[in-house]
């Protein structure tokens, strides 16, 4: 094996040599200088017990200074949380003294709002019982309005009844000495002018009308016959007379010798119910609201015109019910 050489020739030490300084402390020191940075001693020195002491004290010192000032501020806020405390547990002492104040009233209150829920409570239920009891009233009360209704129209069915054979001769001027048979003898005297003839046997009752204490007016002579047809026979002769004569039916031809010409009206005898219709119902006709209107067999009608169906008029209210359409 060939011997391999262990150092380099001279002349590659000279082109590219690495050394070391010898004087390393000084290379050191310029190295330091050049970037300016402070350098610590090389080695700290030894403190001695007593240095040692009194650092310790020195540091106890000052954890003892700033543990009082720490529990100086901690007693200050507890101060004053605790003076709010007291403040507040006064105030609410005062309120609770307050409100013992009050309690007396607030419970008369409570009584006095109690007794008035009571009270209202009982008058709730008495208002309710006395509403049950007017609706049943009220009920009742249609009842007996039904009822009195029912009576009324049976009433007046047998006042109807009983005067269908009877008549009225109106505005007879009345005699100093009249009686019965006179009466009887102008109803006679005013069937004759008539063209139907009747007798005392046809006459059942005969009688004028008792008027009011002081008045003057003379009141309708009231003619009972013996049927209705002779009642109504009589009453169809006096309308044609009166249609076909141009002098109508007066006193004298009732047989009187004094106010001769004293127009007279001769109808049936209507209930005071019927009569009361007539006159209203006689308003539509002088208002031109109807053409006629008439009685037959004690009921009222009317017809608007010649064509128009007939109405039957049973109530007030019907005729006002009318009024209103036109």
């Amino acid at each position: 094996m060939p011997k391999i050489p262990r150092s380099p020739p001279a002349a590659a030490l000279n082109k590219s040599q690495s050394a070391s300084e010898s004087d390393i402390a000084r290379a050191t020191s310029m190295a330091f200088e050049d970037v300016n940075v402070t350098q610590r001693d090389s080695k700290r020195r030894r403190l001695s017990d007593t240095e040692k002491e009194s650092e310790r004290d020195d540091f106890r010192n000052i954890i003892r200074e700033e543990l009082h000032v720490m529990l100086q501020s901690l007693q200050s806020q507890q101060n004053t949380r605790l003076d709010a405390l007291e403040k507040h547990f006064t105030e609410i002492k005062a309120q609770e003294c307050e409100i013992k104040k009050i309690n007396p009233t607030l419970l008369e209150l409570k009584n006095t709002n109690a007794n008035i829920d009571s009270t209202i409570s009982f008058l709730a239920s008495q208002n309710e019982d006395l509403k049950k009891r007017l609706e049943q009233m009220e009920a009742e009360s249609r009842k007996d309005k039904e009822h009195i209704g029912v009576l009324e129209q049976r009433i007046e069915d047998l006042q109807r009844e009983g005067r269908k054979a009877n008549l009225e001769i109106k505005n007879v001027p009345k005699l100093t000495d009249e009686t019965r048979q006179t009466l009887i003898g102008m109803v006679t005297k005013l069937s004759e002018t008539v063209g139907y003839k009747l007798n005392e046997g046809h006459i059942t009752d005969i009688y004028r009308v008792k008027g009011k204490k002081g008045a003057t007016a003379d009141t309708p002579i009231v003619v009972e016959t013996s049927s209705a047809i002779i009642k109504t026979e009589l009453l169809t002769r006096c309308k044609a007379y009166n249609r076909k004569t141009k002098e109508k039916l007066c006193a004298k031809h009732l047989g009187l010798k004094k106010n001769e010409d004293t127009p007279i009206f001769v109808s049936e005898q209507l209930t005071a119910k019927a009569a009361r219709l007539f006159f209203l119902a006689r308003e539509l006709v002088k208002n031109n609201t109807y053409k006629y209107c008439w009685t037959a067999y004690g009921r009222i009608y009317l017809r608007e015109n010649d064509t128009s169906p007939v109405i039957t008029v049973r109530a007030e209210a019907q005729i006002s019910s009318l009024m209103l359409k036109t």
